[in-house]
């Protein structure tokens, strides 16, 4: 109101047909608005009659003529429809900003210029306040109303508008310095020009718009498809689907409150997003564990920040993201990974980033632990102020962490409906904590190559073998088969040199499957518990990386036992487990040949080959339990043919001969009748033992049920078969006295040889079978007490 009153008080008004001319232009020229791109603004060729009415009329008539093509320019082709604030804001601007030209342009001061040579000078210096004051004014609401900075906006509009400001003082001066030779009418060769400008610059406005729209779409598209990328790899881990979206519009707001720039910004945004990509370099089965990590297993979770930032320098991003990633798990004590960075060494989009990360993990459901209340999890974030976090970056969440929850619950979160090397040597175990393990620090400090690439694929075998090894476990049920299938998948992804899986019986751990180099001195070990390397890890239930092979029990120190193995990696087998403890030992001939990726795989797959064999165990006990004889503990009837057939497979395909002896108790139901059955079952087991005694360990006895029994004698001579039954008869009429005091027991014995008397078991069990009891009945006059104790058959040729 000042400046109207100060600009209109000398005004004496006087209409002619210039000013109604000029009034008029003035409002056509306000309808021809451009608008530059990013600004909340427009302008207009009107510019060029304000500063040309103030070379031709008084101050009070630019003022009119600015304040009328300032209404016009706020109502005349407007995209909405303008508020009364809005005109009457405009209406003051332009008095404001014509006032202040004026007063620039009547100063007459400016030495070293000839009077009346300075009036070009006076009017550019009068552009340039008319400049200043207008986008100055305009600023400072355009800043208040969008809350953007102001010298943002100011940068805005200097680099759209002030050029064209320079042209307009330029046509004025040049109007009218023609108009005081030529006439005011000459001001009709004015507007063609001012319209060629106009359209112009219209159009070079337009497709700056347009290009810059498709960069946007096309920068858009590029992000957007990152995403989903990214949103894939989370969708790993079933607990955090909406994890990335929340981090990315908490880091924003952060990155607002922080005054972050538009590049810094920018960069924050799309690393928010992706910052987890490099988990496509981490195993499925570590990235979803549904407890908590080992350090092994951290050791690899670790790789995913360098993983991450190797994958995006290769998306070539305009700002920087790919540190950002990199560095999200640095601390600001400098105990992070993966380089240690400390305090402003660190990205300010790192620090950002890793306090929000923190946060909203802390919120989240993990498989491992509830959510945690927000003010829970912020109290925690908070305690780690100027040691893992930014004290900053903490504060501005602590203060806002509640509007900023209300902001991302009100963010659109879109939905994703997904179907389900190198060391790190740095940084401490994440926030869920990790087992305990004992393994070696073998190799320590010691950089290896990392390429990203080769790191996911590793990753990909990793997880599909596990996967292949669990499906082939789930369909063995013979122990054998079970751990020589086992053995084979794991030295695809563990290599060595030799295998051993031993399973504790007693206080002993015997050797259940051996293969690979020196495999015949570890099948002869027995390691006592609590001995040797593997006996230790049994004993203390932890691992051991890299030992040394040759403390093994019999085999330390011994000579005559050698072996060019140096690595031993060993882990217990068991845990979880009901009955079963052993221990998974592999070695190599390399020193230091393991790591703990291989020490990591291993304790992945140890529970599953514990179940595999404790249920390949059960399985074996229940068929043992199915083909052995509860009284004698020898192989029962149906145990006896099935190893009969196999032996009669044997004897074709080696050309070998096969004895079978059908042996009978000759007077064991008047030992029953006598001394009941208690006394003929003791009968029976020292008839058993009597039997196995003088067997070879490559000979086979069995019960076929009540008193009679089969022996089965490999490459027999049957001329020699005569005298092992006479000792077994003397030896069991021996026995019968000892036990119950009968002196007529005996037994009587039928022989069949494969291949002359039969060619299969039913043939060669009867004729047998028929010559025992041919041999019974010539017998029960004949049969006495002997006393004679026989030779063993191992004397048999």
């Amino acid at each position: 109101m000042a400046a109207l009153f100060l600009g209109l008080r000398s005004w004496h008004p006087q209409f002619s047909l210039q000013l109604l001319f000029y009034l008029a232009i003035a409002v056509v020229a306000s309808g021809l608005k451009v608008l530059p791109p990013g600004i909340n603004g427009n302008i207009s060729v009107n510019y060029v009659f304000t500063l040309l009415a103030l070379l031709e009329f008084s101050v009070p008539v630019t003022i009119l003529l600015a304040v009328a093509g300032a209404l016009a320019q706020t109502f005349w082709n407007a995209k909405k429809r303008p508020k009364m604030i809005h005109a009457v804001f405009n209406v003051a601007c332009m008095i404001l900003t014509v006032t202040a030209a004026a007063f620039v342009y009547d100063q007459r001061s400016f030495s070293g210029i000839p009077p009346g040579q300075d009036q070009l000078l006076r009017l550019v210096m009068a552009g340039i306040v008319y400049f200043v004051v207008n986008t100055l004014c305009v600023s400072i609401v355009i800043g208040l109303s969008e809350q953007k900075s102001l010298r943002a906006v100011l940068s805005g509009f200097y680099n759209w508008m002030f050029a064209y400001y320079l042209v307009g003082v330029s046509l004025a001066e040049m109007v009218h310095f023609s108009i005081l030779h030529l006439g005011w009418l000459f001001t009709f060769a004015l507007l063609p020009l001012l319209y060629i400008i106009y359209r112009s610059y219209s159009v070079y406005l337009g497709r700056l718009e347009q290009e810059k729209a498709h960069a946007e779409n096309i920068a858009a598209l590029h992000l957007r498809t990152i995403e989903g990328l990214a949103m894939a790899i989370e969708a790993k881990d079933e607990c955090t689907a909406e994890h990335l979206r929340r981090v990315q519009v908490y880091s924003l707001l952060v990155a607002e409150r922080l005054g972050l720039g538009e590049v810094d910004t920018e960069a924050l945004r799309a690393a928010a997003i992706l910052h987890d990509i490099g988990k496509l370099a981490v195993p499925d089965y570590i990235i979803s564990k549904p407890g908590k990590l080992t350090p092994e297993e951290f050791e690899k979770m670790k790789i995913h920040t360098i993983v991450g930032a190797a994958i995006l320098e290769q998306v070539g991003f305009p700002y920087a993201v790919p540190p950002i990633v990199r560095s999200h798990h640095e601390r600001w004590d400098g105990a992070g990974y993966p380089d240690g960075l400390k305090g402003e060494e660190i990205p300010i989009g790192a620090r950002i980033l890793g306090a929000v990360d923190c946060f909203d993990a802390l919120a989240s459901e993990r498989q491992y632990r509830r959510a945690l209340p927000l003010h829970e999890a912020m109290d925690y974030v908070a305690s780690l102020s100027g040691q893992s976090f930014d004290p900053r970056v903490v504060e501005i969440l602590k203060t806002h962490y509640r509007e900023f929850e209300q902001a991302v619950q009100s963010t659109p979160l879109r939905q994703q409906h997904l179907e389900n090397e190198r060391a790190v040597f740095r940084g401490d175990a994440p926030a869920a904590g990790f087992e305990e393990s004992q393994a070696a620090d073998v190799v320590t400090g010691r950089e290896r190559h990392l390429d990203f690439m080769s790191s996911i694929a590793s990753a990909r075998h990793e997880v599909q073998t596990i996967s292949e090894l669990t499906h082939d476990l789930s369909g063995s049920v013979r122990l054998e088969d079970t751990l020589a299938m086992f053995a084979s998948r794991l030295k695809q992804i563990v290599p060595f040199d030799c295998i051993a899986i031993y399973i504790l019986e007693g206080s002993v751990l015997r050797p259940k499957y051996v293969n690979g180099e020196n495999s015949r001195v570890f099948e002869s070990l027995a390691i006592p518990i609590g001995h040797g390397l593997s006996g230790w890890v049994v004993e203390n239930q932890k691992s051991i990386i890299n030992g040394n092979p040759s403390v093994e029990p019999g085999y330390l120190n011994d000579p005559t036992r050698f072996s060019l193995l140096n690595s031993a990696l060993s882990v217990p087998l068991g845990e979880g487990t009901k009955g079963l403890s052993g221990a998974l030992s592999l070695y190599r001939a390399e020193k230091n040949a393991f790591d703990k990726d291989h020490l990591r795989i291993l304790l992945a797959v140890t529970g599953k080959i514990s179940r595999a064999v404790e249920s390949a165990m059960q399985y074996q006990r229940a068929e043992d339990r199915a083909n052995t004889d509860s009284l004698t503990n020898l192989p029962n009837g149906q145990a006896l043919f099935l190893y009969l057939e196999d032996e009669i497979t044997r004897c074709v395909a080696c050309n070998t001969r096969l004895a079978l002896l059908v042996c009978d108790l000759d007077g064991f139901k008047q030992v029953n009748d006598r001394h009941g059955h208690l006394a003929g079952n003791k009968l029976l087991n020292r008839v058993a033992e009597i039997l196995k005694e003088n067997c070879r360990k490559s000979d086979y006895v069995a019960r076929m049920g009540g008193d009679e029994f089969v022996v089965l004698l490999a490459n027999a001579q049957i001329e020699n078969l005569n005298e092992w039954i006479e000792r077994i008869d003397r030896l069991i009429g021996q026995a019968g006295h000892e036990i119950c005091g009968e002196s007529h027991l005996g037994m009587s014995v039928g022989v069949a040889c494969f291949p002359e008397d039969g060619n299969d078991s039913t043939g060669l069990i009867n004729r047998a079978d028929n010559d025992m009891y041919s041999k019974k009945g010539s017998r029960k006059a004949t049969r006495g007490k002997l006393t004679v104790i026989p030779k063993p058959i191992d004397q048999i040729a």
